[in-house]
This record gives C-alpha cells, structure tokens and sequence, in this order.
C-alpha cells in the first residue's frame, strides 16, 4: 500500500511541476512597443457642389464604340433591320464550322475558342474578298465581329434566327454564316 501512495504522491508531484510557469526571457529578443502619441489633426472644410445639370457642356459626349458601329450609319446606332431585331448570341454557341456566303460566292468558316489577341482563333477556307485575311472573331453584345490577322474588323454579323447570321462586311458586301 505505501508503494501505492508514494506512487500517487509522485505522480501528483510530477502534475504540479507541469503546471508550473516557465518563462522565456532570455529568448526574447522582439523589442516591447511603446504607444503612439496623439497627433493633431487639420480642419475640415465643407462647400456646395455645382449643380451637374446646370452646365452639360462640362461633359464630352459619350465615346462611340467603334465595335458597336454598324455598317450604313455614323453613330453605331441601329438601324439596320438585323441589328434591330438581332437574337442573343453567345461565343460558346458560334464554335464550330459554318457555311459562309458572301455576294455570289461562297465558303467555310472554323471557329474556335483558342485566344487570340483581344479575339478568338478563327479562320475561312475557300473564300474571297476580305474573308480571306479573317485570323479571329468575337462577340460584342449581340453582334459578331469577324476581325483579319492584325486584329481589324473586317464584318460584322447578328444573329438572324438559331442557325444563321446576317451582316456585312466593312466594304458593304452583305455576308451570312449558316449550318
């Protein structure tokens, strides 16, 4: 029994010695900060705004977004009946190939989601014209935009009805893409 209690004493030694605090000074080596003193602070000051409708010439004209131009006007309003009644388009559904006519010729179109430049990798076989310098495409709002090597557009197309794209390219030759 005393090999017990001396065993339990022991271990209850052993417990408190582990609770105990150690400290580790010697190993600090970070610097104690000092608080910060107050600083002053300037004065506020506070005044009317001009009224923004006063003077509208204070505002230069909205920029036109020469993406956003559609052949036949100046101002990249729409005009033109397939702008008007143009059908939401997305990239993911122009991918693939497509049969292009463009005046009294005809032609195939690949395109890709491959980037590149400010477009994606597109390319004709067998066309004529300005189709022939086609390097990529994009989708700005509801139109497609056919761009050459360079990254010039070089159509522009909405979408006409589920399989088929109507525009005309930048020298007013009229084009249409279908499957």
């Amino acid at each position: 029994m005393r090999v017990l209690h001396a065993a339990g004493g022991l271990m209850l030694v052993l417990a408190l010695t582990g609770c105990q605090r150690t400290s580790m000074s010697s190993f600090d080596t970070q610097p104690r900060a000092t608080p910060l003193e107050a600083q002053p602070i300037g004065t506020v000051q506070s005044s009317q705004l001009p009224d923004p409708t006063a003077d509208a010439s204070q505002f230069p004209d909205k920029p036109v977004d020469s993406a956003a131009v559609v052949p036949g006007t100046t101002t990249g309003a729409a005009t033109d009946t397939a702008a008007v009644t143009a059908l939401d388009v997305t990239k993911e559904s122009m991918v693939g190939n497509w049969r292009v006519a463009s005046g009294p010729s005809s032609c195939d179109m690949f395109l890709t989601l491959t980037n590149l430049g400010s477009g994606s990798r597109g390319g004709t076989r067998g066309c004529a014209g300005e189709l022939t310098a086609m390097g990529s495409w994009e989708v700005a709002g509801k139109q497609v935009v056919l761009k050459d090597r360079d990254g010039n557009s070089i159509a522009r197309l909405y979408k006409t009805a589920d399989t088929r794209f109507d525009g005309s390219t930048n020298s007013g030759q009229p084009i249409s893409l279908s499957r």
